[in-house]
Order: structure tokens, then sequence, then C-alpha cells
């Protein structure tokens, strides 16, 4: 399916010099002199290999034809993943490498979209925003900076982020699956 390169976004999956890219970070670059373009970082599915590129916002790219399927996330292993399909009941298991950091946001019965390209899973998603809780944090230092500064967290399943001044210990926050970036403090 054509698409222009401008509708590209994280976590999709184009076809692109033979090869099949997850996409990871794109930016929307408009110059002062030239025409607007897309600049897109991409990581090989097959290779593992990364890959800058720039596309004109007017060019138009292969988006890969992918069956979506939703799965309830049951149990996590040594090694895997474990979903069950919300329709047939059907059991899968997927290796944690393809999650990346985020198997650790896994939580049972928590409802994802899992990708699969001719019957091979390629990513998961999950739903954008999970609520979590701050293990450890620094102590604000008054009068550190007026600006809003940020300082780093761990939160309960041991994934480091950086959190606002106000948010301490214990406080449940909204965390953005998408980029691991806080988003709000829940009450």
């Amino acid at each position: 399916m054509k698409i222009l390169a401008n509708e590209i976004k994280p976590g999709m999956i184009i076809e692109h010099k033979n090869d099949y890219w997850n996409v990871l970070k794109t930016q929307h670059v408009k110059p002062g002199k030239g025409g607007a373009f897309n600049q897109v970082e991409l990581k090989s599915i097959t290779k593992g290999t990364k890959l800058n590129e720039r596309f004109r916002s007017s060019e138009n790219v292969d988006k890969a034809e992918l069956d979506e399927k939703k799965f309830n996330f049951l149990y996590l292993d040594e090694n895997d993943c474990h979903f069950m399909d919300n329709k047939t009941f059907e059991q899968i298991s997927l290796p944690k490498s393809l999650t990346g950091e985020k198997y650790k946001l896994l939580s049972e019965n928590l409802e994802v979209v899992i990708t699969f390209m001719e019957e091979k899973p390629m990513s998961i998603d999950l739903p954008n925003n999970i609520e979590c809780t701050i293990q450890t944090t620094d102590a604000v230092v008054k009068g550190q900076t007026a600006a809003s500064s940020y300082k780093p967290a761990t939160l309960d399943n041991g994934i480091n982020i950086t959190v606002p001044p106000f948010i301490e210990s214990g406080e449940k926050i909204i965390l953005d699956t998408r980029t691991l970036e806080y988003v709000k403090k829940v009450n």
C-alpha cells in the first residue's frame, strides 16, 4: 500500500530497498530553502541494521501489508512472553527480544496488538499509556533551577526514566509506552 512520506509514523513497517524496515523515529524538517522532507530512522526487521533515510514529503513509500490481531498477555518466562488470542483462545509465545525493553511493561491480561507478516510475528504494540509506580527517585534540591528540570527515576518494573521534580517515590504515574516518557501523575 502506497503512502506519502510525510505520513510515516514511528512503529510502522515499510518496504524500502528490498527489505522490511521498522520505523523508530521520524522528524519533519522544513528548511528555509528547498522542499520539506521527513528524516526517518529505520531498523531492518530481517538483518537488525539501522538506517537513516530522508524522504521528500511528496515521495511515495510502500507500507508493508500486515495482519494485526489482539492478544492478552498471560505470563513471562526466562526467554519468552506468552499471549492468548481473545477470540480463539490460541496461545502463542514470542521472544523477549521482539519487544526490546518494553516486555517489562507487560502485566497480566494487558491487551496488546501483535502485528504479523505472512504468519510471522513482527512487532508488539502496547496501549499508548500505562500506569506505573515510581520505585525510587532523587530528592529535589531547593533552588536547583527555576526551569522545569527532570530528575532520574526507576519504575517498579526496573525501567529508568526521567520525571518532573514534584514526583516522589511510591507515586503512580502514566507512562507513554512508545517513547518511555512521563505523561502525568495519577491522583
